[in-house]
């Protein structure tokens, strides 16, 4: 210990605690291993990607490090051509929106996004004000990718309203009571639709989400304007399968329209056209559409008003059509007029495969024809006719058929019946 001693007295550096500190003069100086040149140069091209894109001039596994540091904000116009990769598609789809299901776009994480961001632009889109050019500059990045096109809803143009006159402020409010206001204009799809070689779905629904206490009838309507433009695009978009075209406000005229442009439309397999306010009009307009179509599948006229003029001209329809697959008429108003005229179809046809006939105010008269269809008629696998008062021998008999058929979907259809029966008064 003294030896120890007398060296720290005779040699100062020795104590650690006298000896002079090194203070370095960058402040980020730090002991840590310096990073490789090949990480310093891939920081450098992801830094500055949105003005000097390098990509594909990369190794396979100094490109896949790119890819993962790319920021998912990145123009459209950088990484649409360039960037292919799902991992960094799956980011970008995840930073932007909370729920994705690729399930639903061909597993596909580019597909998605794509089709999602041009869905977002038109339901954003107010005509008159806002600038098309962001929609055209986005779609010719996006034409090769988009498929389907889900539009949930449609900005109406907004009304020049002169201030302080409280008159017109009257009768705007009187107008949002009973729906007369004046009719307001959408997005024109003709701008698009031809644009988009792989488009085979469009689903549109005129009207405003979340529109709160600044309801008005006008927000919800499909103006005569609308439907012209819109049938003319679909006939012209020659390669589409399938078009809906829900709670839009729809009524025979404007209906009508739409169907005499697919009249010899070449590709259209679904017409699906619910929730809307058509009735025998529109029903025999169908019935002219399924008489001569050759492609047609599915024909979804669910919760209208189509009566037993319109269900008639329909089942006229079915004993030529050979095409025709599945035919909803839930919640409409055929009655038993109707009914037995689509039992009739029902016996002639061996094409349909699935029809849904339930609350459409079918009685006790019409359960000899529904088990007489349900007897005979070997192609068909799936009726529904619940929620119609055929009464207990009614649903007695429909059961009895059934037992002698040869449906796929027999307990569904016997579940469906007994509903029938406790629907009865």
């Amino acid at each position: 210990y003294r030896e120890n001693e007398q060296n720290l007295f005779s040699n100062p550096a020795a104590d650690p605690r006298k000896m002079r500190r090194i203070i370095a003069e960058d402040p980020e100086w730090s002991l840590a291993t310096v990073p490789r040149l090949i990480d310093i140069c891939i920081k450098h091209i992801v830094e500055n990607f949105a003005d000097n894109p390098l990509l594909d001039e990369l190794k396979p596994k100094h490109k896949d490090k790119v890819l993962e540091a790319l920021a998912t904000d990145l123009p459209l116009k950088i990484t649409a051509p360039l960037v292919s990769d799902e991992g960094y598609w799956k980011r970008c789809c995840k930073a932007r929106w909370a729920v994705c299901d690729t399930d639903q776009y061909g597993d596909s994480w580019k597909r998605m996004f794509f089709e999602r961001n041009m869905e977002d632009l038109i339901e954003n889109f107010v005509p008159e004000s806002t600038d098309l050019d962001e929609i055209a500059d986005t779609l010719e990045l996006s034409n090769d990718f988009i498929k389907r096109l889900r539009i949930r809803q449609l900005l109406p143009q907004i009304k020049d309203i002169s201030a302080g006159v409280s008159a017109e402020e009257e009768i705007s409010d009187q107008g949002s009571d009973t729906g007369t206001d004046d009719s307001l204009d959408h997005f024109d799809f003709g701008l698009i639709i031809n644009k988009l070689p792989n488009l085979v779905e469009l689903s549109v629904t005129y009207g405003v989400r979340n529109c709160g206490m600044n309801f008005e009838w006008s927000l919800f309507e499909f103006t005569q304007k609308d439907c012209y433009l819109l049938a003319k695009a679909v006939k012209d978009c020659t390669h589409l399968q399938i078009l809906r075209l829900q709670r839009c406000q729809i009524e025979d005229e404007k209906a009508r329209l739409i169907i005499s442009h697919l009249l010899d439309h070449p590709s259209l397999r679904v017409l699906d056209i619910s929730h809307n306010r058509i009735g025998d009009k529109t029903g025999r307009a169908v019935g002219k559409l399924l008489s001569g179509n050759k492609v047609l599948e599915e024909v979804n006229l669910s919760d209208n008003h189509i009566r037993a003029e319109g269900a008639s001209a329909i089942a006229f329809s079915l004993k030529k059509n050979i095409t025709l697959r599945t035919l909803n008429l839930k919640l409409n108003r055929i009655g038993d007029e109707g009914g037995r005229n689509m039992c009739q179809a029902l016996m002639k046809t061996s094409t349909l495969l699935h029809i849904d006939l339930s609350s459409n105010g079918l009685g006790e008269h019409m359960a000899a024809s529904l088990a007489e269809v349900l007897s005979h008629n070997q192609s068909l696998q799936h009726i529904v006719i619940s929620c119609n008062k055929l009464g207990v021998a009614g649903a007695g008999s429909s059961k009895r058929a059934l037992k002698t058929t040869r449906f796929s979907k027999h307990s569904t259809s016997a579940s469906q019946i007994s509903r029938s029966r406790a629907s009865t008064p």
